[in-house]
C-alpha cells in the first residue's frame, strides 16, 4: 500500500516539451519529489506511452497547437472506466479558456487538464505535480477497488455455474422479475429466452404454486427469509424439484426486493426417495427377518415341548407297557387259579342239591370266584389282553339297552340325560365291553357328585382329516359322560388313566376303571380323552372308529340252567385235553366227563401230539395256549397236519396271541364254568 504523497511504484509521468528547458527542468524537479519520468520526443512517443500505469501527463502548449490530436485523443478515449489521466498544460498566455482557445480545446480533448502559465515558480510545479499525482494514487485505489470487486464477481459466477445455482431479483411492486441464464435453464428455457414473474407462476407445479405464491407474500409482508421446494413443469412436460431461498431488501427510495437463489434438486429428492425406499425395504426385511425368526424361535420351542412331550409319553408308555405285562402275567395266572376254582366249584354244586346251606355256601364261593374273574378281566383290559369280540354294532341300542341299569346305579339324587341322534353308523366295538366301559364312567360320575347333580350321556360323529393324539385319519363315534361334580385339577387329570390310581376311599375303588376304559380304547384303535374343571365337572370322551358294515343286532345266548347246560350234546365225544397245569387239566376233565364226554389228557404239546400219532380216534382237541416249549397255536398246526379235519378249540384269557401264532380257531375265554364249555362245543356243531 502507498502511502499518501508517495509515488505509485512503476507510475512514471510522461513530459512532451522538445523546445527549450522546460522538459530538463520539469524532470528535474519531479525528481526532487521522488516522481520517475519520462522525456518524450515527439507527440506521437507521447500518445504511445500513455497506459493505465501512467502518473501524469505534462506538454507545452505550442507542442500540440497546429498539431494532429487524433491518436492523443484516441488513448484518452481509451482509458478504463476508473481512470481520468490527469495532464499539465504549460502555456505562455495568462487567463482561462475563455481568453484562451487552443487551452480551451486542449481541455475538452484531454478532459483532466491543470493549466501552468510559463515562467512559472518551481514551487508551484511541484505542487501542481503533486495534487495531480494525488488525484491519480486515488484512481489507483478506485482500480484495486473495482478489480477486487470483478474478482469477487467473476468467483460468485463460478460458484453460482459450477453449484447449478440460479440468481433472481423480484420487484413485488411493479412485478418485474430479473433472472440469471443458469435459472433459465432450471425452469427449462434457453439461456437466452425472456422469462417474466409470469413465466416463473406458469413453471410451476399446479398443486404447488398457491403455496409458493403464499410464501412470497408471508416473506414481503413479513419482511423475513423466504425459503420453499416446489415441483417445476417444464415446456416439455418434464417434471423436476427445486429449492429457493431469498431474503428481503430495501432499496435506496425505500422499495422492496426480493434477492434469492434457486437450485434443481431433483437429484437429491430421487435419492431420498430411493434411500427411503431402501430405508422401507430394509425395515421390512428386517421386520420379515424377525418374524422369521419368531417363528423359527417358537417352532424350536414347539419342537423342544413336543420332545418333552413325546419323552413324557415314552417314559409313560414304557412304565404303563411295564406295568402292563406284570399285570398281564398276574392276571393270566390267576385266571389259571380262578380255572380250578370254578370248575371244582361247578361240580361240587351237583352234589349238594338237597342240601341249601351247602349249596348257599358254594354259590358265594362261585360268586367271589367271578368277581375275582371281573377283576382279572380289568387288568387283562388294562394290559390290552383281554378276549374281544370286535363286531360293527350300533352304539345307541348299547345305551338304550344299558339304560335301566344306570338308573338303578346312579340312584334319585343324580339327573340322567341321554341325547342319542338318529342315523349314526355303527361303531366297530365289542358290546360287553362298551356297556361295561359305560358303567364305570357312570359310577365315577355319580361318585364325583356325592351331593347329586346331573349327568349327561351323548353320542355324536366326529371326522379326522389327519392323525393326530394317537387317532388315524377317518371317522369316529364319541360317547361323552359330563357330570357336574367336584372335577379335578390338572395334577390328577393328569394321572387318571394311570394303573391302580383313585381318588376315593381306600377300599372303594381298584384304580382299573378309567384304565380299563384306555386300554380298551386303544385295543379297538380308539381313544379315551378326559377333561375337568375343579368345580364345574369332568367329560369324558371314548372314541371308536365307525364301522362301514351294517351293525350286527344283539342277540339273547342260549339259556342256560345254573345246573348245567340246555343244550345236549348229540353223544358222547372222544375228547383231548391238553394243558400243563395239573389242577386245571383236573378240573376241566372232571367237567368234560360230567357232560358224558370220553377225555383224553395231556400235559404237554409232545404228549399230545404222541397221542395223535397213536391213532387215538380223536373227536376235538381243547388245549391251552401258553405252554412252555409248545405253545397251543404251535400244537394246533402240528395236530392239522396230523389230522387235517381235527376241531380244535383254543382256551386262553388273552385277547392277542403271538405274531404268528393267531390261527382262526375258536377260542374259549378263561376263566370258564361247565355250561360255558357246553356252549362252545356245541357251536362247533359236535
Amino acid at each position: 500500500m502507498t502511502r499518501p504523497g508517495e509515488p505509485v511504484e512503476g507510475a512514471c509521468a510522461l513530459i512532451l516539451a522538445p523546445g527549450g528547458r522546460d522538459a530538463a527542468l520539469a524532470a528535474s524537479l519531479l525528481a526532487e519529489i521522488g516522481q520517475p519520468s519520462v522525456v518524450c520526443a515527439d507527440l506521437d512517443r507521447f500518445a504511445g506511452g500513455l497506459g493505465a500505469d501512467t502518473a501524469f501527463g505534462i506538454l507545452t502548449e505550442e507542442t500540440v497547437r497546429h498539431a494532429d490530436l487524433g491518436r492523443l485523443a484516441a488513448a484518452v478515449e481509451a482509458q478504463p472506466s476508473w481512470s481520468a489521466l490527469p495532464f499539465i498544460l504549460l502555456t505562455r498566455h495568462g487567463g482561462g479558456p475563455e481568453r484562451n482557445p487552443e487551452a480551451a480545446r486542449l481541455t475538452e480533448i484531454l478532459g483532466n487538464v491543470t493549466l501552468l502559465e510559463r515562467p512559472f515558480h518551481a514551487t508551484t510545479f511541484v505542487s501542481v505535480a503533486r495534487a495531480a499525482r494525488r488525484g491519480r494514487e486515488r484512481q489507483f485505489e478506485t482500480r484495486a477497488v473495482v478489480e477486487r470487486l470483478h474478482r469477487s464477481e467473476a468467483t460468485l459466477r463460478t460458484a453460482l455455474t459450477a453449484g447449478q445455482l440460479g440468481t433472481w431479483e423480484l420487484h413485488p411492486a411493479s412485478g418485474r422479475l430479473s433472472s440469471s441464464p443458469m435459472l433459465r435453464k432450471i425452469f427449462g428455457r434457453r439461456e437466452t429466452e425472456a422469462f417474466s414473474y409470469e413465466d416463473f407462476l406458469a413453471g410451476l407445479h399446479p398443486e404447488d404454486r398457491d403455496g409458493v405464491v403464499e410464501t412470497i407474500s408471508d416473506a414481503i409482508g413479513g419482511g423475513g427469509e423466504y425459503r420453499a421446494e416446489f415441483r417445476i413443469v417444464w415446456p416439455d412436460g418434464t417434471l423436476r424439484w427445486a429449492e429457493a431461498t431469498a431474503r428481503i431488501e430495501t432499496e435506496t427510495g425505500g422499495e422492496l426486493r426480493l434477492v434469492g437463489l434457486t437450485s434443481d434438486v431433483t437429484d437429491r429428492k430421487s435419492a431420498e426417495v430411493g434411500q427411503r425406499e431402501q430405508t422401507e425395504d430394509l425395515e421390512r426385511r428386517v421386520a420379515q427377518r424377525t418374524a422369521e425368526l419368531e417363528s423359527a424361535h417358537a417352532r424350536v420351542l414347539d419342537e423342544i415341548r413336543q420332545r418333552e412331550r413325546t419323552e413324557s409319553q415314552l417314559l409313560q408308555s414304557q412304565k404303563v407297557e411295564a406295568i402292563g405285562q406284570l399285570t398281564g402275567g398276574v392276571a393270566h395266572d390267576f385266571n389259571n387259579l380262578l380255572m380250578a376254582v370254578l370248575g371244582n366249584l361247578d361240580l361240587l354244586s351237583r352234589h349238594v342239591a338237597g342240601d341249601a346251606r351247602a349249596a348257599r355256601l358254594i354259590d358265594g364261593a362261585i360268586q367271589g370266584a367271578q368277581r375275582g374273574a371281573a377283576l382279572t378281566q380289568r387288568l387283562l383290559a388294562f394290559a390290552r389282553r383281554q378276549e374281544l369280540k370286535v363286531e360293527p354294532r350300533a352304539l345307541a341300542d348299547l345305551v338304550r339297552g344299558s339304560e335301566d341299569l344306570l338308573y338303578r346305579s346312579l340312584g334319585d339324587g343324580i339327573e340322567l340325560r341321554i341325547d342319542l341322534p338318529d342315523g349314526l353308523p355303527p361303531a366297530q366295538v365289542d358290546g360287553n365291553q362298551f356297556e361295561l366301559a359305560l358303567l364305570n364312567l357312570a359310577v365315577n360320575a355319580r361318585d364325583a357328585m356325592p351331593g347329586g347333580g346331573a349327568l349327561d350321556i351323548g353320542l355324536d360323529r366326529v371326522e379326522v382329516a389327519e392323525a393326530a393324539d394317537g387317532l388315524a385319519a377317518g371317522s369316529y363315534l364319541r360317547l361323552s359322560v359330563t357330570d357336574t361334580g367336584t372335577g379335578m385339577d390338572a395334577a390328577t387329570l393328569a394321572q387318571a388313566t394311570q394303573p391302580f390310581f383313585s381318588t376315593k376311599e381306600l377300599g372303594k375303588g381298584t384304580g382299573l376303571g378309567l384304565s380299563m376304559i384306555h386300554g380298551l380304547a386303544q385295543q379297538l384303535h380308539g381313544m379315551l380323552h378326559l377333561s375337568s374343571t375343579p368345580g364345574k365337572g369332568t367329560r369324558a370322551e371314548l372314541w371308536l372308529p365307525a364301522a362301514q358294515a351294517e351293525a350286527v343286532q344283539a342277540s339273547p345266548a342260549p339259556a342256560v340252567a345254573a345246573g348245567g347246560p340246555t343244550a345236549t350234546p348229540r353223544g358222547a365225544l372222544r375228547i383231548l385235553f391238553v394243558d400243563d397245569d395239573a389242577l386245571i387239566a383236573m378240573s376241566s376233565v372232571d367237567l368234560l366227563e360230567d357232560l358224558g364226554h370220553h377225555v383224553t389228557q395231556a400235559g404237554s404239546g409232545a404228549q399230545a401230539l404222541a397221542v395223535l400219532e397213536g391213532g387215538v380216534e380223536i373227536d376235538l382237541m381243547i388245549t391251552d395256549f401258553s405252554m412252555p416249549r409248545m405253545n397251543g397255536g404251535e400244537l394246533a398246526r402240528a395236530a392239522r397236519a396230523l389230522r387235517p379235519g381235527l376241531p380244535i378249540l383254543l382256551a386262553t384269557g388273552y385277547a392277542e396271541l403271538p405274531e404268528g401264532d393267531a390261527l382262526d380257531l375258536p377260542r374259549l375265554a378263561k376263566p370258564y364254568m361247565q355250561h360255558q364249555l357246553a356252549e362252545e362245543i356245541a357251536r362247533l356243531g359236535l
